[in-house]
């Protein structure tokens, strides 16, 4: 089996080709990316009888994950649409925004929400306002949908209790400084945002994207309907997202008891969904529209059917490039690159966020190989972090490099561009161009930081 820099190149490559055939070539995301990795997987020298099991573990990981969850978001976004409750959300967002900064409205929005709720779930939450705000507002649809994926990605990276910067947190043993972790997040993940808005800003004037076209005729029926209530407009999103955090705290804080394994249970993800979708069914009856279910019930499953399989082929190449030794040949060759400062935890994040697609996954393997702060015999006293200002630098840089980049093996990427009607050429020059301006300008700015701190 390929080990070493002949593995390293093979990598690049595989990258190189996936992205060629999809934005050149024009071949189905589906099919490049999973014949990219049964390539991949040959090339590297895998054994051939453990191929297909390789290729199945990575599939099926998705619809043990995120499957029912885009399932579930979609079907709500459905009603919320079709019932005029994102109507009513959007009028209410812009109200209190101002019309003239959508894209600052679900921005805010998405990096609150994503604080105890994943990305991937709080942009299929959040979906149904950011396209009513698009055609309420007359804004690009390109622009809103980078801002909503910027605020739910920023969040995600660098604010605990999600599971990245909460884990890298501890890894690199600031258990007990969870909350110099967070107030740091919360003030580094600025930055990100910022170049993110204007980026958004910009890219939405040149691209165009499918739903945008249909955004804009899409009909003034609602304006001579009764709309629903903003207090039942907002319950099917604001239920989960509550459940979430709920369940994040339950973790967070070790509830013992029944109380801790109800609110750890009704916090999952795909039970959080469940009870929001049941809290839309009245809109649906209130709008004399009950009769509909089934038929959104399939549209949504028309709708969320693609974005799932592409998602799981990005989740078997991630579990090729595992199965590959990858991640181990960086943690084998680490030392080398540890005069680097606050610049090797970023590379190394961003070296197996790209690769394997999972921010989680990049964040917490680079916290641990770098080991605790208070430990003379890790990698962070190598680099000479050994206070907890220190290491809650190195978890932003770790967190910086998790969000570099969002590309065709992230799940995020596809949610993001599917929902946002982007094709995935369009998702390389807006989401992917975009969280690799995120994760410099960060890291640009810790940098700088460290040298005065």
């Amino acid at each position: 089996m390929l080990t070493g820099t002949a593995l390293i190149i093979v990598f690049v490559l595989a990258i190189a080709t996936l992205i060629v055939a999809i934005a050149r070539w024009k071949v189905h995301p589906f099919l490049a990316i999973m014949g990219i990795s049964l390539v991949l997987a040959v090339v590297i020298g895998l054994p051939l009888t453990d191929i297909p099991q390789i290729i199945g573990k990575g599939f099926a990981s998705i619809f043990t994950s995120i499957g029912i969850v885009i399932i579930l978001g979609t079907l709500i976004g459905l009603i919320l649409e079709k019932t005029g409750a994102a109507v009513r959300l959007a009028d209410a967002t812009i109200r209190t925004v101002g019309e003239r900064h959508p894209q600052l409205a679900v921005m805010i929005i998405g990096w609150i929400v994503s604080i105890p709720v994943f990305c991937d779930s709080g942009f299929i939450i959040i979906n149904p306002i950011r396209k009513w705000l698009s055609k309420k507002s007359g804004f690009s649809s390109v622009t809103l949908t980078l801002a909503l994926s910027a605020g739910l990605f920023a969040s995600h990276v660098f604010i605990p209790p999600t599971p990245g910067p909460i884990a890298a947190a501890g890894l690199v043993g600031l258990e007990n400084n969870l909350l110099m972790v967070i107030a740091t997040g919360v003030l580094i993940s600025i930055v990100p945002l910022t170049a993110a808005y204007f980026y958004a800003t910009y890219i939405g004037k040149k691209i165009k994207s499918m739903e945008e076209l249909d955004v804009l005729q899409i009909s003034d029926v609602y304006q001579e309907q009764q709309l629903p209530s903003t207090v039942a407009s907002l319950t099917p999103i604001l239920l989960p997202i509550l459940l979430m955090a709920g369940g994040s705290v339950a973790s967070f804080t070790h509830m013992e008891g029944w109380m801790g394994e109800l609110l750890i249970f009704l916090g999952k993800p795909i039970i959080a969904l469940t009870a929001g979708l049941l809290s839309a069914l009245p809109l649906l009856f209130s709008a004399k529209r009950g009769s509909e279910l089934y038929e959104l019930t399939q549209e949504s499953l028309k709708t969320s059917g693609p974005i799932i399989f592409i998602t799981a082929a990005g989740s078997v190449l991630g579990q090729v490039i595992v199965e590959a030794g990858f991640v181990q040949y960086i943690q084998e060759n680490a030392t080398g690159l540890s005069a680097l400062g606050l610049l090797f935890p970023f590379l190394i994040s961003t070296i197996l966020k790209t690769s394997q697609g999972s921010s989680t996954v990049a964040m917490t393997t680079t916290a641990g190989m770098m080991g605790l702060f208070t430990s003379d015999a890790s990698l962070m006293a190598a680099l000479g972090m050994t206070t907890p200002l220190d290491a809650t630098l190195v978890v932003m840089s770790i967190a910086a490099g998790g969000m570099t980049v969002s590309h065709a093996n992230d799940s995020y990427f596809w949610v993001v561009t599917n929902f946002g009607g982007l094709t995935p050429q369009q998702g390389y020059k807006t989401q992917t161009m975009m969280t690799l301006l995120m994760g410099l300008s960060t890291m640009v700015v810790l940098m700088l930081l460290s040298c005065f701190l």
